[in-house]
């Protein structure tokens, strides 16, 4: 009823929807109305409860509560089947998050979630969006760097056509603007200390130990003071 809803234009009564019944359905069903409800708050521009909510996700996932417990689960696209890890799916959950951040303004926080996500699980999409999240703060050598992974096909999908057009447009925005590496600030982040405690645990079970924390919120410690939940 709620995917009708939101095909007829009708996303905030979707919410409501899912929100008012959501207790008749199974447990099982929970996280796939979790999915419908972060693409409806999408929709509707109600990017602080799409945040709590794909957050949410993540610490389903630490707490070994996604999938059911299983490692793997079945999904769809374009009616196919297809197997997905729990790898994949935080490195996507995480691309939303960063996302979300990024249509608030918050590109620090954003580009710290970003650069986690490709850590777990790299593509050329994300890569692309990094490189907008860096454009944003006028790091432009930065950003031009992590766009030449994906000219040079070193990332997943860099050869898909959506990815080329992506490219193509930002070059186009590099050549329309100087050229300026500026330093990063801790201006505009948000990510809570807990959160990224538990992002950085999870990662440990998955790469190679190096130190107990990754290098980007090594960078990011200094400003404890003013993460907020």
């Amino acid at each position: 009823m709620a995917v009708v809803m939101k095909q007829q234009d009708r996303a905030e009564e979707a919410i409501e929807a899912i929100k008012s019944f959501r207790d008749q359905c199974s447990k099982q069903a929970q996280e796939s109305l979790d999915n419908v409800l972060i693409d409806l708050y999408k929709k509707c521009g109600r990017i602080d409860e799409q945040i709590q909510l794909l957050k949410q996700k993540l610490r389903m996932i630490y707490q070994g509560e996604a999938f059911n417990g299983k490692p793997t689960k079945t999904a769809r696209s374009h009616g196919k089947k297809f197997q997905v890890t729990i790898k994949q799916e935080t490195s996507r959950i995480l691309g939303n998050l960063a996302w979300a951040y990024m249509q608030q303004e918050n590109y620090l926080a954003a580009e710290a979630v970003y650069r986690k996500a490709q850590i777990i699980d790299p593509d050329a999409n994300k890569a692309c969006n990094l490189c907008q999240c860096l454009i944003k703060q006028d790091r432009y050598l930065e950003a031009q760097s992590i766009l030449e992974e994906v000219i040079l096909d070193k990332l997943p999908g860099s050869s898909d056509p959506k990815s080329r057009n992506r490219v193509k447009e930002l070059l186009q925005e590099f050549e329309s603007q100087r050229p300026i590496a500026l330093a990063s600030t801790a201006i505009g982040l948000n990510l809570e200390d807990a959160f990224l405690e538990g992002l950085d645990q999870l990662m440990s079970q998955w790469t190679p130990y190096r130190s107990r924390r990754l290098p980007i919120f090594e960078e990011i410690s200094s400003f404890r003071d003013q993460l907020a939940c």
